[in-house]
C-alpha cells in the first residue's frame, strides 16, 4: 500500500488537534507580524496570546505565509519515508500558502509526487478537508481519489461573519478606508461570506442582535447539516454566542454545535470580536463521518 503523508498550513482548525498529530499531518505555520516581532502560529503565538496582544494595542498583525523555502524543506523530508504528498492549504486569495506550496512542489518534479490543493476556505473548513483526507488515507484509498474526495467537498462548506472592527478588513484590502471610517462612525457591521475563495461582503447590520439574527438566518436555509461550528475570539461563550446557541437549539433540537476560538491567521483578517458560522452541509463523500 502506497504511503501518504498530509501536510497543510497553520490557518487550519482541527477537531482534535492531538489526533492529526497522532496521526502525522503536518502543519506548516504562517508567520504573525506585530510590528517588527514575529511568531510561528501554533509555535511561538496561540490564538489566546494573539488577541491578548491585539487588546492591548500593539500594532495591528499581518499574517505573513510560509515561504517556498519552509515547504520545500518539509517535502524533501517527508520524501525519505513516503510515497506521496497531499498538501492541502488556505485559500489562495487569503494567503500565499497554496502558491508557495504549488511552487515548492513543482521544483521536486521527478523527485517525489506532491499534489497540492486550493481548499477555498480557512479555519475550521480547511480542518474539514484536511480529516477527510486523513480518514481516507487510513482507509487505503489511492491519491487521486483522494484528492477527488477533497476537491469534491468543497463546495458543501460555507463560512459566513459578522465584523467588529472594520480596520481589519481596511488592512487586508477588503475595504477602502473611506468605507472603514464612514462604517465604523455609522456603527456598520459588514456581514462576509466566503465565496470562491474569498472574503466578501453582503450585507451590513446595525447591531449586534440584528448581527446574530443575520447568522441564524443563514443558518436555517440549510435543511441538512453534517457539522455547525461557531467561530469567536474568545475562549469561552461570549452573550452573542449563547444567544446564537439558544436560538438554534430551537430551531435544531436534535443537531449538536461546537464553539472554537478562530486563530491568528483569520483574525489578521477579520480582528477581535467577530461571530463567524461554518456548516459543512450534509452530504454522503463515503468519508465515515
Amino acid at each position: 500500500m502506497a504511503r501518504i503523508r498530509i501536510v497543510t498550513d497553520s490557518a487550519v482548525q482541527f477537531a482534535d488537534p492531538a489526533w492529526a498529530e497522532r496521526l502525522g499531518v503536518v502543519v506548516v505555520p504562517h508567520t504573525i507580524q506585530f510590528g517588527n516581532q514575529t511568531f510561528r502560529e501554533g509555535i511561538d503565538i496561540t490564538p489566546e496570546e494573539f488577541f491578548r496582544r491585539v487588546a492591548l494595542g500593539d500594532p495591528k498583525p499581518v499574517a505573513l505565509p510560509p515561504t517556498v523555502e519552509d515547504f520545500t524543506r518539509v517535502y524533501t523530508g517527508l520524501a525519505r519515508t513516503s510515497d506521496y504528498i497531499l498538501s492541502i492549504h488556505t485559500s489562495g486569495k487569503l494567503s500565499r500558502a497554496y502558491r508557495h506550496a504549488k511552487t515548492a512542489a513543482d521544483a521536486l518534479l521527478g523527485r517525489t509526487q506532491v499534489r497540492v490543493v486550493d481548499s477555498m476556505t480557512i479555519s475550521r473548513g480547511l480542518g474539514i478537508l484536511v480529516e477527510a483526507a486523513m480518514h481516507a488515507v487510513e482507509e487505503g484509498r489511492a491519491l487521486d481519489e483522494i484528492v477527488r474526495l477533497v476537491r469534491g467537498m468543497i463546495s458543501s462548506i460555507y463560512m459566513v461573519f459578522v465584523v467588529e472592527d472594520l480596520a481589519y478588513l481596511e488592512r487586508s484590502g477588503r475595504m477602502g478606508p473611506a468605507q472603514a471610517i464612514l462604517g465604523t462612525m455609522l456603527g456598520i457591521k459588514p456581514f462576509l461570506t466566503i465565496e470562491e475563495g474569498d472574503l466578501i461582503p453582503m450585507e451590513k447590520v446595525r447591531s449586534r442582535d440584528k448581527a446574530v439574527e443575520k447568522l441564524l438566518e443563514f443558518i436555517t436555509e440549510f435543511a441538512d447539516i453534517a457539522e455547525l461550528t461557531i467561530l469567536q475570539s474568545a475562549r469561552h461563550p461570549t452573550e452573542d454566542t449563547r444567544m446564537l446557541l439558544d436560538r438554534l437549539t430551537e430551531e435544531y433540537p436534535n443537531q449538536e454545535f461546537s464553539v472554537r476560538m478562530y486563530g491568528p491567521t483569520l483574525g489578521c483578517f477579520i480582528g477581535p470580536n467577530s461571530l463567524g458560522v461554518l456548516v459543512y452541509e450534509a452530504e454522503d463523500h463515503g468519508t465515515g463521518f
